[in-house]
């Protein structure tokens, strides 16, 4: 398995830092507007956590488990992104996300923090940038307790304890993911 590293965070804040010179006196004169830019509940981790609620499994007494009760959150992942203008083509994008929990899962919560910046290459159009990068909002499935009877009790994957593979080898397949960290926009608009 390749081993990721946090480029695109530092690429963000490397960005932030080399525009924060050329809009500092401008902003310094004018002040500054926070807007709400978005509010929504779910993402594609709450997606992917609410389909491992599928299926379910068979008793020893002929009795059906679903594993639904246990990939159900009473809350969901809500986001909420706002942009505050520091000059009237430049301003920050930031925001959170709540996370969401269940019993066999979990999604933390996150954070947000980018940058938007726009020029008008002629007076009927506009050039627009904008990158964020995403910190936190990974999903971790949680283990089970089965009882194996005479074999014993150990901590397993719970939509695959009932199957063929040995107990302590479910564990590799718990699901551990990340939320998309890094989004860059380009948009080219013309008015006529």
């Amino acid at each position: 398995m390749r081993e990721r590293s946090n480029i695109g965070a530092g690429l963000c804040a490397a960005a932030l830092l080399l525009c924060a010179p050329s809009f500092a006196s401008t902003a310094l004169a004018q002040e500054w507007t926070t807007s709400l830019v978005d509010i929504h509940q779910g993402s594609p981790l709450s997606d992917k956590a609410r389909g491992l609620g599928n299926g379910g499994y068979e008793l020893q007494s002929g009795s059906w488990v679903s594993f639904s009760r246990w990939y159900h959150a009473s809350w969901v992942d809500m986001h909420v992104d706002f942009l505050t203008q520091i000059t009237p083509d430049t301003g920050l994008l930031w925001g959170f996300g709540t996370g969401e929990q269940a019993e066999k899962y979990s999604i933390g919560p996150s954070l947000k923090l980018g940058f938007l910046t726009q020029i008008h290459p002629n007076p009927n159009s506009t050039l627009s940038l904008s990158v964020t990068s995403t910190i936190g909002g990974g999903l971790t499935e949680k283990p089970c307790e089965a009882d194996y009877g005479d074999l014993g009790t150990y901590s397993v994957n719970c939509r695959l304890a009932a199957g063929m593979t040995a107990p302590e080898e479910t564990l590799k397949y718990l699901v551990s993911a990340k939320p998309e960290t890094m989004h860059l926009w380009l948009n080219y608009r013309l008015t006529f």
